[in-house]
């Protein structure tokens, strides 16, 4: 059974780890090896996360299994976004963006993803934002399809570098 529940300081290893094998699966066929590791190393690094949860403008959950092993996580960030993409894209304010959405991919299809993303946007009401935002890669066809069932419409376009390369995003938004 999946339990969805706020990240803490002992997570931080096994957040890094998970987010190490999930964040390739979600990367564009020209993407590389290289190119991932570096996103990995300064992003989704353990250092990374444990600056995530002293930020009070973001919302680290996790989904865990019976035993306690994580199966997935989500990031929210509440506030104006700095791209300006984005902010000319949006038109539901107060915002909040959903920063990460990721599964182990033997979790896939269980319905942890769906858990996750309701308890993230039940978070990002409480922050008393009136819709959410992610971004998404262009050719991410199977999270376009998910984000499109929990209600994410496209409303723009961004850039988004991993490691030396710029990939093209959709912007996509809901109201909560």
């Amino acid at each position: 059974m999946t339990t969805v529940r706020r990240a803490r300081p002992d997570d931080v290893p096994a957040l890094a780890e998970l987010a190490a094998l999930t964040f390739p699966l979600a990367c564009p066929p020209g993407s590389t090896p290289d190119d991932q590791r570096a996103f990995v190393e300064t992003v989704l690094s353990p250092t990374a996360f444990e600056g995530y949860l002293a930020d009070g403008t973001r919302t680290l959950l996790v989904a865990q299994d019976g035993t306690g092993v994580l199966e997935g996580y989500t990031m929210l960030v509440a506030g104006m976004p700095a791209d300006s993409d984005v902010r000319a894209a949006l038109s539901l304010w107060p915002t909040a963006e959903l920063s990460k959405c990721y599964v182990h991919p033997e979790h896939h299809g269980r319905g942890v993803a769906d858990a996750l993303i309701t308890a993230t946007l039940d978070d990002a009401r409480g922050r008393h934002a009136v819709g959410c935002w992610l971004g998404v890669n262009q050719l991410n066809e199977r999270a376009q399809r998910f984000y499109r069932r929990h209600g994410f419409l496209r409303v723009g376009t961004k850039h988004f570098r991993v490691g030396s390369r710029i990939e093209d995003d959709y912007v996509l938004e809901r109201a909560l």
